[in-house]
């Protein structure tokens, strides 16, 4: 389903005109949506879909060396905003990227828990889902899920770990909710702004360094 919504979005953008690259005295000078700041090439060309209006996903692929800025502005309590790539060729599966809850970056970060360097061209996407407050138990280290299956399913999160272990019940039936869906979405110049139905709000972008 998402390969096939990428494949029809790739051919109607932008702005759902069909056959625009026929037109020869169109020139485009450069992407939407777009900035120069401090050597990088600035992009907040993003969007959802109305088939899939929980994802997120950027207009062209990330590619190698690409750094894709994620800044939850507020993330509402038991919220937990997943960055996945595809991890099968059919992207029947998928791994994560980062995950965060709102006490900040739940998996390994590097210089910036809010930036991630992209390793190699893929499908990356963004989403939202929600967990119900797990009920503590005496070792369990933090009060949100920070560990998590790296393989599943696109747009599924599997905690893992003593937390999840004592509230595998409650986990497995949130597992079958869908993602939060998206309400608003907008460009602040080259930073795309997106609002979930919750409240929690993300900003996003794409940077690449200006040769």
């Amino acid at each position: 389903m998402l390969r096939q919504t990428w494949v029809f979005i790739a051919i109607c953008a932008p702005g759902g005109v069909v056959g625009q690259n026929t037109l020869a005295p169109v020139q485009v000078t450069a992407p939407a949506y777009t900035s120069h700041h401090g050597g990088y090439l600035i992009s907040g060309d993003f969007r959802t879909d109305p088939h899939l209006p929980s994802v997120v996903f950027p207009s062209q692929a990330l590619v190698t060396d690409d750094i894709l800025s994620v800044q939850p502005t507020y993330l509402a309590d038991d919220d937990y905003l997943v960055v996945q790539e595809c991890a099968s060729v059919d992207c029947s599966r998928a791994s994560i990227v980062r995950v965060w809850n709102p006490s900040g970056a739940a998996t390994a970060s590097q210089n910036s828990e809010n930036r991630i360097l992209i390793q190699h061209e893929n499908k990356y996407w963004i989403w939202l889902k929600h967990f119900p407050e797990p009920l503590a138990c005496a070792d369990c280290q933090s009060h949100y899920y920070t560990s998590f299956e790296p393989f599943s399913p696109p747009m599924v999160l599997m905690p893992s770990g003593e937390l999840a272990a004592f509230n595998k019940d409650a986990i497995l039936e949130a597992r079958a909710e869908n993602p939060v869906p998206v309400t608003s979405q907008s460009h602040e110049g080259s930073t795309f702004v997106v609002t979930y139905e919750d409240g929690t709000t993300v900003r996003i972008r794409r940077m690449h360094a200006d040769h």
